[in-house]
């Protein structure tokens, strides 16, 4: 049977917070391509507690760290405390799980697989992380784990978090990084009709599209933004950004990109990869 974490078990509507690719270092003053990722963290952080206040769970959805560090991880840990609300992560192509692991448990953070949300979702995380290289995939393992959690309450909505995006984006430098072997992943979903939503990180900006009847999301980074239908590398000079998401009795999703306000974390421009 599959370990279920249960949460707000009679709340009607949730609102959920994600934010994504944080891409820390365990520095203080370290750049991803010329955005200093924990200050622009802290700066979504802070808006986050100032424009969209209310919610219940925050969803990490991968590349917490760019260096591999525990301490990069630390700071994450430390950086949600404010949110207060609980976290639920899983690993991007950046992040080094045993240093990820080595942060828990924490009071705020967990690493469950399987979450059931209010009166009527769950939450489904999937690790599609391939180690060492930047694609991903998800193993039969994760594909029963999907698979059975959709079979075990057919009458929850469904959302899905990964971190790869399951279908092209529309630039070519990024989609060769997209999850491979992704029609195993949709013909798990074909089987199910409670599958509302699919949210990933991994493209660095706003995607909002319906695939199949699901909405597939993704959202932009917290620090660097990659500018959107660039077949070649591309920094777009959007300003770091998250997402809430308003799941509703009657699987509808409600949500929104919000973006830093005067904030200044331009990256450089002249950067021709990462």
């Amino acid at each position: 049977m599959l370990s279920e974490t249960l949460l707000n078990e009679e709340s009607d509507s949730i609102r959920l917070l994600q934010i994504t690719d944080t891409h820390l270092f365990a520095p203080e003053d370290g750049a991803l391509l010329g955005v200093p990722t924990r200050k622009s963290f802290q700066s979504v952080v802070e808006q986050v507690l100032q424009r969209t206040p209310d919610f219940d769970a925050i969803l990490a959805t991968g590349d917490i760290s760019q260096d591999h560090t525990v301490e990069s991880y630390q700071h994450f840990v430390k950086g949600i405390i404010p949110l207060k609300k609980p976290c639920f992560w899983l690993p991007g192509n950046h992040d080094y799980k045993p240093s990820m692991g080595g942060v828990l448990p924490s009071p705020q953070i967990s690493a469950c697989e399987h979450l059931l949300i209010g009166q009527h979702w769950q939450v489904i995380i999937l690790d599609s992380q391939v180690v060492g290289v930047p694609h991903g995939a998800l193993s039969d393992e994760q594909l029963t784990l999907l698979d059975n959690a959709l079979s075990q309450h057919p009458q929850r909505h469904s959302l899905v978090l990964l971190h790869h995006h399951p279908l092209p984006a529309g630039s070519a430098w990024l989609d060769q990084h997209q999850l491979k072997e992704s029609e195993q992943f949709w013909s798990v979903l074909a089987k199910h009709h409670n599958v509302n939503g699919i949210v990933c990180g991994h493209i660095h900006q706003e995607l909002d599209r319906v695939v199949n009847g699901i909405r597939l999301l993704a959202t932009p980074s917290t620090c660097v933004q990659f500018l959107p239908d660039s077949d070649d590398f591309a920094l777009d000079s959007q300003a770091p950004g998250w997402r809430t998401l308003d799941l509703l009795p009657n699987g509808d999703i409600e949500t929104q990109v919000y973006r830093l306000k005067d904030c200044d974390f331009s990256a450089d421009s002249e950067a021709g990869g990462y």
